[in-house]
């Protein structure tokens, strides 16, 4: 897993080190543009917030475009808990945003200009860092896990026997964005013969693990328990659901921490180029 996509929690809040990193960079910009801007007696914050929230929408509607016809309704489309964004379209549109304001008000050129260069580069230094550092290519860990049935089993045993790509979905009854995301994988696994759908249930017991696959009717092959959340552990999840990609091999190729939508889904699966 990428040093981005592992998560933190804060309490209630669960969050991936890249979102933290990127809040972190705007805070950086604000404050950066504010000082200078008192200096000059003008006021550039508006200008930096305009520019990461046109770029949110920008990284938002582009994505949809490219998977619209994953989403059952409109409304889904303005649900962004899923994570369904373009980074590069949202750079774009909100650079188009910056070049524009900087043409228009050219009293804001320097404390503006200087304020973006600052929130870029503690983006830069942060998780160009962390990129640097991590090892490349993680391969699935030798976790052990317990079935349904009180068999013992391991990651790679069950990708040895599939032999294809493997979806591993890390979640808990008691999370309401893993229950929320459920019958997505369900229908994906249904779907999908060409991918291997593994559940690991994090911390619960056999008991309550098939009061929730009941109550929720709910048809999931490869449930596994991991009581002590050592899964979670290996690969740098300290919150639910995260969903991990590894390829025939065992080699990590995607991660998606937090809700996912089929759209995000289908998206992370074209990884795999099948």
């Amino acid at each position: 897993m990428s040093p981005l996509d592992r998560s933190l929690t804060i309490g209630p809040l669960g969050l991936s080190v890249g979102q933290l990193l990127l809040m972190l960079s705007i805070v950086v910009a604000l404050i950066v543009g504010s000082w200078l801007g008192r200096r000059r007696k003008v006021y550039v914050g508006d200008s930096v917030f305009n520019a990461a929230l046109l770029g949110v929408i920008g990284a938002r509607l582009f994505f949809i475009a490219q998977y619209g016809g994953s989403y059952d309704t409109f409304w889904s489309w303005l649900d962004i808990r899923d994570r369904g964004f373009e980074p590069l379209a949202g750079v774009v549109v909100a650079l188009v945003y910056l070049v524009w304001r900087l043409w228009r008000q050219p009293c804001e050129r320097r404390p503006l200009g200087i304020a973006v260069i600052s929130g870029a580069l503690t983006w830069s230094l942060t998780a160009g860092a962390l990129v640097l550092m991590a090892p490349q290519g993680a391969s699935i860990p030798s976790t052990p896990l317990t079935t349904l049935q009180h068999g013992e089993v391991t990651l790679p045993a069950v990708l040895s026997e599939a032999g294809r790509p493997m979806v591993v979905n890390l979640w808990a009854s008691w999370c309401p964005p893993c229950r929320r995301e459920m019958p997505v994988f369900e229908q994906a696994q249904q779907e999908r013969d060409d991918v291997t759908f593994v559940f690991v249930n994090q911390g619960e017991d056999l008991s309550t693990v098939n009061a929730f696959l009941q109550q929720e009717s709910l048809t999931l092959d490869n449930v596994y328990l991991d009581q002590n959340n050592a899964l979670g552990h290996d690969v740098g999840a300290m919150a639910m659901p995260t969903t991990l990609y590894y390829n025939a091999d065992g080699t990590l190729v995607d991660t998606h921490f937090g809700e996912l939508s089929r759209a995000t889904l289908d998206r992370s699966l074209e990884r795999f180029n099948l």
